[in-house]
């Protein structure tokens, strides 16, 4: 058994084919398989089943195919790490998250870390939701994730960095901008704009608003919070959204964004596989942009 077998292994179960596999990996399919066979004539279990279309994981091969995973993730972040040290000089900080929140959450962090850290190199990768940024760690695509903290989820460890109190955005000639803030009764009839399908928000949200008895009665969905902020200064409906760091409604004189004190706030903050095997500028990048988070407005150090 070598760490190709599982590495092969572990890419067949991902994709469900052995000829996907053996082009990426620039073989034949009699190679992947063969690579297979050996992992079973050595466990003695059957691994992988035929289906009418490629290949599925049996009981013992999905077993398999959870630990390998893990484990070679974390052996090749390390061996990533260990080139980066070999080699001296910036390295690299993969980060996954969504759309926007670049923007509202990391700009200071970001230009602070480039001006400490200029021979680092920095990769964003946009997902659209919590749950593919933390499939992006899994397959080891993405050394942090900026996600909505979740409940826990195992392989991954969890940092809230900071809360996000829920508001009404809504136009500024709209009734509801009078008031100082939203309370359930309002909610219940307004129009809502929905947030991104799948998304944390939006499910915390509609758990929240189901247990109020004041279910969303939605007028149309996007993709991401600014959209829904958008779209509610347009008067195309009202929505309920994250207040998100440096995002003044003064800009826009339109608009208006009213407090749901009786919402309880979303967290938001760092994921990783395991913080202690990070390298030390991705440890920094992290910190880095907790801090400018943190800072008071107007401090500029």
């Amino acid at each position: 058994m070598t760490l190709d077998d599982l590495r092969a292994f572990v890419a067949v179960c991902e994709s469900g084919s052995l000829s996907a596999v053996a082009r990426e990996l620039g073989c034949t399919q009699s190679a992947v398989s063969q690579r297979v066979k050996r992992l079973e004539r050595e466990l003695g279990i059957t691994l992988l089943e035929r289906q009418p279309r490629g290949v599925s994981p049996t009981q013992a091969g999905r077993v398999l195919h959870r630990s390998a995973a893990e484990g070679l993730g974390g052996l090749d972040q390390a061996l990533r790490l260990l080139r980066d040290m070999r080699r001296g000089g910036g390295g690299t900080v993969r980060v996954t998250t969504g759309a926007t929140t670049v923007r509202h959450f990391m700009s200071a962090g970001v230009v602070a870390f480039r001006d400490r850290h200029p021979d680092v190199n920095l990769e964003f990768q946009t997902e659209n939701s919590t749950r593919a940024c933390l499939a992006a760690l899994a397959a080891n695509a993405a050394d942090l994730a900026w996600i909505t903290i979740r409940p826990p989820v195992r392989g991954v460890e969890q940092r809230p960095v900071t809360e996000l109190p829920w508001v009404l955005a809504v136009r500024a000639d709209d009734p509801l901008a009078a008031h100082p803030e939203i309370g359930p009764e309002q909610l219940a009839t307004i129009r809502h704009i929905r947030l991104p399908e799948n998304s944390t928000s939006r499910l915390r949200l509609d758990e929240y608003l189901t247990r109020q008895g004041s279910g969303p009665v939605s007028t149309t969905s996007v993709a991401d919070w600014d959209t829904a902020i958008l779209l509610a200064e347009l008067g195309l409906g009202h929505a309920v959204v994250p207040a998100l760091p440096g995002w003044h409604e003064t800009a826009r004189r339109d608009l208006r964004l009213i407090p749901i004190p009786w919402l309880p706030p979303l967290a938001a903050g760092w994921a990783v596989r395991q913080w202690d095997a990070l390298s030390p500028v991705a440890v920094a990048f992290a910190e880095t942009v907790a801090a400018a988070l943190h800072r008071a407005p107007g401090d500029a150090r």
